[in-house]
């Protein structure tokens, strides 16, 4: 049965994603492009790092599409005054106008998503989902440091 919960959160995640995919296609966004904006725009002068942690994917992909973001304009990176290797990421106007726009989007998956849940349900829900998130970090650090999970 526990599986039962992995593979419909992954269902969910896919048919969110595709029909993200889908919508954002004439901005020019290529595959999760979307995401990585998105939260540069929630989170201004994130670092890199950060970023890859906080969408739980490694550093080279978070730059690779950072960066195809930055030659498009929508995203700029500074130098961090404190360090000098670090670098401060945040949108552009045309970064902001289109995060707003794919922002709109989200709000609307989302209530399609919730439909007929209670505040207290879907207060319930984001609590459990957090729990199942926290509970992973752990392996995920792990598993993306090299190492192997017992199992």
């Amino acid at each position: 049965m526990n599986a039962e919960v992995l593979r419909l959160i992954g269902k969910i995640s896919r048919a969110l994603d595709s029909i993200a995919n889908i919508e954002f296609k004439d901005l020019n966004l290529n595959r999760g492009q979307y995401l990585y904006l998105v939260r540069v725009y929630e989170h201004p002068q994130i670092i890199l790092e950060e970023l890859a942690l906080m969408l739980r994917v490694d550093k080279t992909t978070a730059s690779r599409a950072v960066n195809k973001l930055v030659k498009q304009g929508l995203i700029q990176k500074q130098k961090d005054a404190q360090s000098l290797k670090r670098q401060l990421l945040s949108v552009t106007d045309e970064g902001t106008k289109l995060a707003k726009f794919i922002l709109k989007e989200n709000d609307y998956s989302e209530n399609q998503a919730l439909k007929g849940f209670d505040y207290e349900q879907i207060r319930q829900l984001i609590s459990l989902l957090e729990m199942v998130d926290a509970n992973l970090l752990a392996d995920y650090q792990l598993v993306k440091s090299g190492k192997t999970r017992n199992y």
